[in-house]
């Protein structure tokens, strides 16, 4: 274009025809932009006319997002000041949804800061008492026209106000509300960890029982074997007459009442082995009559060393244990009686370990409760010696048939320390008679090791006792379970006390006892669920035991005891 233009300066008509053209040409481009103006102008007053202002709504911030795009597009319309409005508007929101969130973590937390909590509560108010004032309702959200920029101004100041005190107690609180959570999942995993813990006690206890009730495969295996013995060989065994030394009481006796033979051979040969003089002691065992087959055959296979004599009777061979005579017998024949222990006791056993403890039918069997007939069982014996299947004998006893009792029946070690061990523990002393009758503080004994004068028995008429005391428990309401609390009561005013060192229990449910205080007792004794021939028996203390297995008796190698 530029070298036509100085082209043009040598001929001028060429010249004026291009100047006219280009004139044409920009008169064009000036009507093309007026028209695309004039279009746009028509196209934005469409769209805003068809819109409602944002005063014609709700005067209050919007929360949606297009809502607040609206907004805004209309304050650039309108007012420049309608944005800042907006703007503070809804940081004003922002904490007022903030201090909400945290007053709610106050409620959760049930935290002792009320006052905190108020505050919380009430700053949320202002932040909504602040829009809704009426003079910034008027001036700011419901005016139609341009806004005051005063009245702005003071409700920025206000808002700020709010937010700054908002951000302070936000920050004042927000550690204190992250250790409280903390606490609290602290809380929570300590509460989940004991409900585990107890659930695990429970199942334990649980299992432990089973083991303790069942009978090991091994010591099934052993009275099998022994009755084969005597079925196959019926000469070996024929029954003799008793000796007069079963009735000599210049000798030491002891009463042995079990239907475990391997138990009962062990606390006779450490009785045996312990002995200065075991020719003079003689062994009374009484089993029930599923073994007393196998009890007869273990100990003519296995005669006793030293010379001691043992005698092996059934239950059922001392006509006078009848249910006519006999509380217990009596009482099993009741049919709610029977229902307690036998058929409710398998459903009731899963759901607590106690309550499958106290529904035990051990607990009511004529064996278990023989120890309260000892003067009738042996009416020429004057002295007697009671021991559990469940003890081992490291001394000579013998010493014990010289302690005077002082005209008491009962020999015993006592077991109380501090309040543990107390009559309060085994009675029930809401029930008047038990309250009226004895001392909740008196100090409870053990049963398992017990030098009794049958005499004196005699002469304190102690089985009429407790007959007595046993016919009033049919419904279980003075004790719950067992044959100590019966003891308890017969012997109360009648038993003395003898040195611990003579009898050392808890070596079936206690760990922690003394090794020295072990070694030096005359019993030691294994009550509790963890029996020595049972696998849950307690490591520690299981050799003190197995040392007096009689290894070499060819059925215990057969039957794989493991000792």
């Amino acid at each position: 274009m530029a070298v036509a233009v100085r082209g043009g300066r040598g001929a001028g008509g060429g010249g004026g025809l291009n100047a006219g053209l280009l004139r044409g040409l920009f008169s064009y481009r000036i009507f093309v932009s007026a028209m695309f103006t004039l279009l746009f102008v028509a196209t934005l007053s469409v769209i805003l006319t068809t819109h409602p202002s944002a005063s014609e709504t709700d005067p209050s911030l919007p929360t949606s997002g297009n809502a607040y795009v609206q907004r805004t597009f209309l304050a650039l319309k309108s007012d420049p000041l309608k944005t800042r409005l907006d703007l503070i508007y809804k940081q004003a929101n922002d904490h007022m949804m903030l201090v909400n969130a945290y007053a709610a973590y106050a409620r959760k937390l049930k935290l002792d800061i009320s006052k905190q909590l108020r505050l919380f509560d009430d700053l949320a108010q202002n932040f909504w008492d602040l829009s809704t004032k009426p003079n910034y309702k008027s001036a700011l959200f419901e005016v139609e026209g341009p806004l005051d920029e005063d009245v702005l101004r003071q409700f920025e100041k206000e808002v700020k106000e709010r937010v700054k005190n908002a951000r302070l107690m936000i920050a004042e609180a927000k550690e204190s509300y992250d250790n409280q959570i903390k606490i609290q999942k602290l809380k929570d995993t300590i509460f989940a960890v004991h409900e585990l813990l107890a659930k695990a006690k429970k199942n334990g206890a649980f299992a432990s029982l089973i083991a303790a009730k069942s009978v090991p495969k091994s010591l099934h295996c052993l009275a099998m074997r022994l009755v084969e013995e005597r079925i196959s060989h019926p000469e070996k065994y024929t029954e003799e007459e008793p000796g007069p030394e079963f009735e000599d009481p210049s000798l030491y006796h002891y009463a042995i009442f079990s239907d475990n033979v391997i138990a009962v051979s062990v606390v006779i040969r450490s009785v045996v082995k312990n002995a200065e003089e075991p020719w003079k002691h003689v062994f009374h065992v009484v089993t029930d009559r599923m073994n007393v087959a196998a009890m007869k055959v273990w100990f003519r296979m296995r005669p006793v060393e030293g010379g001691a004599h043992v005698e092996v009777k059934a239950v059922e061979d001392y006509g006078f244990l009848n249910s006519s005579y006999v509380p217990v017998l009596r009482q099993l024949e009741n049919t709610n009686m029977q229902r307690f222990y036998f058929e409710d006791s398998a459903e009731n056993a899963t759901k607590d370990a106690s309550s499958m403890k106290f529904r035990n039918p051990k607990y009511m069997s004529m064996l278990n409760h023989l120890r309260f007939y000892l003067p009738e069982m042996y009416p020429k014996l004057r002295k007697i010696l009671f021991l559990d299947d469940d003890v081992v004998v490291q001394k000579d006893l013998t010493g014990l048939w010289k302690i005077d009792l002082d005209g008491k029946v009962n020999g015993a070690v006592e077991t109380c320390f501090g309040t543990f061990h107390r009559y309060a523990q085994y009675l029930n002393f809401s029930h008047p008679l038990i309250k009226e009758s004895f001392n909740p503080k008196a100090c409870a004994w053990a049963f398992g090791m017990n030098i009794f004068d049958l005499d004196a028995w005699r002469r304190e008429k102690c089985t009429e006792q407790y007959h007595y005391w046993q016919n009033l428990n049919v419904d279980r309401t003075l004790w719950k379970l067992g044959t100590l609390p019966p003891g308890l009561i017969t012997f109360y005013s009648t038993t003395k006390s003898l040195d611990r060192s003579w009898h050392v229990l808890g070596l079936g449910y206690n760990p922690s006892i003394s090794m020295d205080e072990i070694n030096n007792a005359a019993v030691i004794h294994y009550n509790g669920n963890m029996k020595p021939w049972l696998d849950i028996a307690m490591n520690q203390y299981k050799n003190l035991w197995t040392k007096y297995v009689d290894n070499d008796m060819e059925f215990v190698q057969v039957c794989n005891f493991g000792f």
